[in-house]
């Protein structure tokens, strides 16, 4: 059987950290067995479902690199729902109920203050047909549950979680449509989960419960339908939390577009995330395929991952000091080539400080004030300055050197100060052509001045 992974989100906003890394998960989880990943877009909340966000979820996993085999849209699959509903109800798994969310709260607070669960009471079982009709005549609209069934414990086997088990008669009747018609979460995602063909449902921690649910409707659907039934295998991962140990509200902000302001690469997102929260090492893999090799449920740990910005900079870092010239030249400065690239890259952050160390080789720089022995010996290195040779940096050091007996940073430090108004930066070896011997010349010229 082919595996098929799904990712999930609400058009009622934009991706943020925590759910990118689902995204992802899933999308190792079924490049690993090179199956289907595959977009749903939950977007039966018409009223929060935004266009936009439909727009930037797929722009985001694009940007991400994490390419989707098919896309559904639930606004488009209302009749499916429909149709579901109707099996359920036939089969007597649904059921009207009357109460407001005020009548429901004061249950639960009573339920509560008296040491029992706060679960719904199922007082709407025992309505009779005339209760209904004078409720109906009221013009007062049901909501509609599923009824779970309490006779035997639901159970299975978690990817990440182990053997799980619930008792149905511990959970609420689930509110599966809401009195204006519209859908809640559990029921088209069931519906969606059997058509689409799901075989793994890999989701937050935050989810088990909705699990056991779930799978007592996708159990009434399949006897509904009279098929074999094909439940997939669940799988819930811990949740991400802040580096200060508890959860942070920052975490639901951090998105792409955050993250494109800052420069991160989409290369160090993935590879942080891929890992995080597992018992592999968070590494600078660039390579999508050894992200995907190594991708393992089995390696997930119990304990929440904890996400942290210093990390992903980190990271960052060291994948732009990866990156292939071809890479990134689009984003580069004009002018700047394959050597420059590769001279300023090891002293670069993100991408986009390539145009600070290139303002170097352009100019114009800044020169500190030098004492009078550092001006005499810059106009000797500007006399001194040799292009003819391969190695014209080291060729004109050396020659410094046996002249003046300077050593270290006396050597070295103000000839880079004059040529680049820095006191740190790329490599001067490979710097220096690239700045190249009129502009290098009139620098030291300058400087020793």
């Amino acid at each position: 059987m082919t595996t098929i992974t799904r990712f999930a989100p609400s058009p009622t906003g934009t991706l943020h950290v925590g759910n990118i890394r689902t995204a992802l998960h899933n999308w190792l989880l079924a490049r690993k067995a090179g199956g289907r990943f595959m977009l749903r877009i939950d977007d039966t909340d018409a009223e929060r479902s935004r266009e936009e966000y439909v727009t930037g979820i797929r722009a985001d996993l694009a940007w991400l690199g994490l390419d989707v085999d098919g896309e559904e849209r639930q606004s488009a699959r209302l009749a499916h729902y429909e149709a579901a509903f109707e099996l359920l109800r036939a089969n007597g798994r649904v059921y009207p109920c009357y109460e407001t969310a005020q009548e429901l709260d004061l249950k639960r607070k009573v339920q509560l203050g008296r040491g029992l669960p706060p679960i719904y009471d199922r007082a709407a079982l025992s309505l009779t047909d005339a209760d209904h009709a004078a409720l109906a005549a009221q013009g007062i609209a049901p909501h509609w549950r599923f009824k779970l069934d309490h006779a035997e414990a639901i159970g299975w086997e978690d990817g990440v979680r182990g053997p799980q088990k619930f008792d149905p008669a511990s959970l609420s009747d689930p509110v599966i449509r809401r009195a204006d018609g519209s859908w809640l979460y559990m029921l088209p995602s069931a519906v969606d989960d059997i058509e689409m063909g799901v075989t793994d449902v890999l989701r937050g921690e935050d989810h088990v419960s909705n699990t056991a649910v779930q799978i007592q409707i996708f159990t009434a659907l399949y006897a509904a339908q009279h098929k074999v039934q094909h439940l997939p295998r669940f799988a819930h991962e811990a949740l991400l939390i802040g580096k200060e140990g508890k959860l942070s509200k920052r975490l639901g902000s951090l998105g792409c577009d955050s993250f494109k302001e800052r420069g991160i690469e989409p290369e160090a997102i993935v590879a942080l995330l891929a890992r995080l929260g597992t018992s592999q090492p968070v590494e600078p893999i660039a390579e999508r395929q050894t992200l995907v090799n190594s991708f393992d449920l089995g390696t997930f740990g119990r304990a929440p991952a904890k996400f942290d910005d210093a990390d992903l900079d980190r990271v960052n870092t060291a994948i732009v000091h990866q990156l292939d010239f071809a890479a990134v030249a689009h984003r580069l400065p004009e002018g700047m080539g394959e050597e420059a690239w590769h001279a300023i890259r090891p002293n670069l952050e993100t991408v986009r400080g390539a145009q600070e160390y290139w303002s170097i080789v352009t100019g114009p720089v800044e020169l500190p004030e030098f004492p009078a022995e550092d001006r005499a010996y810059l106009a000797q290195a500007a006399a001194a300055l040799d292009f003819t040779v391969d190695d014209p940096w080291h060729a004109l050091t050396n020659a410094l050197k046996d002249a003046t007996g300077r050593k270290g940073k006396a050597l070295f430090l103000p000839l880079r100060q004059a040529l680049t108004g820095m006191d740190h930066g790329p490599d001067m070896g490979e710097l220096l052509p690239i700045i190249g011997e009129e502009v290098a010349r009139r620098r030291l010229v300058r400087a020793a001045q």
